[in-house]
């Protein structure tokens, strides 16, 4: 795949590492990086080598949102066709069946934000700042964002960010659930890619069985979720990377899975 507004590179056995790449533009989303992601995620999505994929962006930033740049002077089709895009593009990046990590190493606003708040977790460099602007430019999220913020830092919190429209640090954001962790600017590729590593290690099929559950388990009942847990429980324990293992614990060795 031939690739413009973005790079791919292994950064282990089964770790992605996928990088905005319009420096320039501080990694603005236009429609050329829009169509890249999406043929990206769907590719990947049914490789079997990957196992975990980190989403960063090139330079001082994320990602700065939508290219308003590219949006001005757009007509309502454009811009609407131009958003049935994007749509498909994030759907795509949540429904890779592998977790995806955002290493957030400045600003993620609008556009940018969501994509971040799209990934299973995210990491953020002391530096970074995120924001879903979009009330200010007379227009709502739309691909997600205020969702993710409702269901990471509650109802009042996302009320106050989304209708300000004002960015919060990295510290805010540790405090509303959107950042696991805040690391200094130059220890954030090492440590996200060490914790892919550790997570790329485990068994495969547990880690994807994981990241269903937990994505489908969220919005149901509790009884529903657990049911739900136990189909992937009953299923995992007769492959043969359980047996894999159990059989490793016991021979005080390193388990090698092969997603089987």
């Amino acid at each position: 795949m031939k690739l413009k507004t973005i790079t791919v590179s292994e950064a282990g056995e089964g770790v992605r590492l996928v990088t905005l790449s319009r420096p320039d533009a501080a990694n603005a989303l236009n429609t050329a990086m829009g169509e890249e992601l999406l043929s990206l995620w769907k590719a990947m999505a049914k490789d079997p080598k990957v196992r975990v994929a980190v989403l960063t962006g090139a330079g001082r930033f994320f990602c700065a949102g939508a290219d308003l740049k590219e949006r001005d002077g757009m007509t309502d089709a454009a811009w609407g066709e131009q958003h049935v895009m994007f749509e498909s593009m994030i759907r795509a990046q949540l429904s890779c069946p592998f977790p995806i990590i955002a290493a957030v190493n400045g600003a993620a606003m609008g556009g940018g934000c969501e994509m971040a708040l799209a990934c299973d977790f995210a990491w953020g460099s002391n530096t970074a700042r995120l924001g879903l602007p979009e009330v200010g430019l007379g227009i709502i999220p739309g691909l997600g964002g205020t969702q993710y913020i409702v269901r990471a830092a509650g109802a009042r919190r996302a009320s106050e960010l989304l209708m300000s429209g004002l960015p919060i640090d990295a510290a805010q954001a540790l405090d509303f659930g959107l950042l696991n962790r805040v690391v200094p600017a130059d220890e954030l590729m090492p440590q996200v890619l060490e914790r892919a590593r550790v997570i790329a290690s485990k068994a495969p099929l547990s880690v994807k069985a994981l990241k269903a559950v937990v994505q489908g388990g969220a919005a149901l009942p509790l009884d529903k979720a657990m049911a739900l847990e136990l189909v992937q429980y009953n299923r995992l324990f007769k492959t043969k990377d359980r047996r894999e293992g159990v059989a490793a614990f016991n021979q005080k060795r390193t388990a090698v899975f092969r997603g089987e």
